[in-house]
């Protein structure tokens, strides 16, 4: 069973393995340790590894959202991974796949959302001091791009946007730009290359080109959006057919303000980080989670 269970690790080394085992989702080893300590469970053992215990915490499979609620809310990672296999017809360990990877910016499950808050997945590209941004939000299949032209843009973008999860590749030229962001993953700098961009994006769409959806002058943009879709494909293991198009979120339709002055003005967080008494807090009154998600958005 451990040799299943370290074969499929090693397929998901930077998420946190929620693997069936009956009615509990166990984890071992260093998942073990790290889930013991950020959910507050009992941190056991099973058997041993080169002569030492092998750490093993587990949640119940009827209580798992919650459990991947708190995860998700700090910045985690989880591979849930099933049993697929018959257990009366088994030899050996019963087969066992992941059927699905939750991550920050791709959860689409209402249980584990914040309702009034939009849920965004966002991707970096960059040459020199260029900077191409994409977003999706995965449950409503909005899927946006916009490029700025200096690191301070950029920043006052990610303030605006506050994403659930951020994508850059492994040579970002401004880290400090990133470092403090949530959910951010590093990707390889190839997933970001242009013509596979292209082709990944018109695949989706059933289209020839992108001149209709009026951003093919962005190209890197277009290559955050390819790195984007790939890896919401990747985690949520399908074809995603509700993102039927892409849209060009052009700055200069709005006044501009930067990360400071956001910041300071406290239009959607005050100062400690919170939602009390900021302008948002104080004109939402909007019947439906939906209106207030397009409030703050505007």
């Amino acid at each position: 069973m451990m040799q299943q269970y370290l074969r499929i690790k090693a397929q998901h080394p930077h998420e946190l393995l929620f693997y069936r085992m009956g009615d509990f989702y166990e984890l071992f080893f260093d998942d073990a340790k790290k889930a013991a300590r950020l959910l507050d469970v009992t941190l056991t053992a099973r058997g041993k590894s080169a002569g030492q215990p092998i750490p093993m915490a587990g949640v119940p499979y009827h209580a798992a959202e919650g459990y991947l609620a708190r995860l998700v809310k700090l910045g985690e990672s989880v591979a849930i991974c099933e049993q697929i296999g018959d257990p009366a017809t088994s030899k050996g360990p019963v087969d066992r796949q992941v059927v699905r990877i939750v991550t920050p910016g791709t959860i689409s499950d209402e249980a584990l959302l914040e309702e009034r808050r939009d849920n965004l997945l966002a991707a970096i590209a960059h040459h020199n001091d260029l900077f191409g941004i994409a977003t999706l939000d995965i449950g409503s299949g909005r899927f946006l791009v916009l490029e700025v032209d200096s690191p301070e843009s950029l920043q006052s973008e990610l303030q605006r946007l506050s994403p659930a999860e951020l994508l850059v590749a492994d040579d970002f030229p401004c880290p400090a730009l990133v470092s403090q962001q949530r959910g951010l993953r590093h990707r390889q700098p190839w997933e970001f290359d242009r013509d596979t961009a292209q082709r990944q994006l018109t695949d989706q769409f059933g289209t020839r080109g992108l001149s209709a959806f009026g951003c093919d002058h962005l190209p890197l943009a277009l290559s955050a959006a390819g790195c984007l879709l790939q890896y919401a494909r990747e985690t949520q293991r399908t074809a995603l057919p509700h993102i039927r198009s892409i849209s060009h979120e052009n700055r200069d339709d709005s006044v501009i303000l930067d990360a400071a002055t956001r910041r300071n003005l406290e239009l959607s967080i005050n100062l400690n980080g919170t939602t009390d008494n900021t302008l948002m807090s104080v004109m939402d009154s909007t019947s439906t989670a939906m209106g207030s998600r397009l409030l703050n958005r505007w």
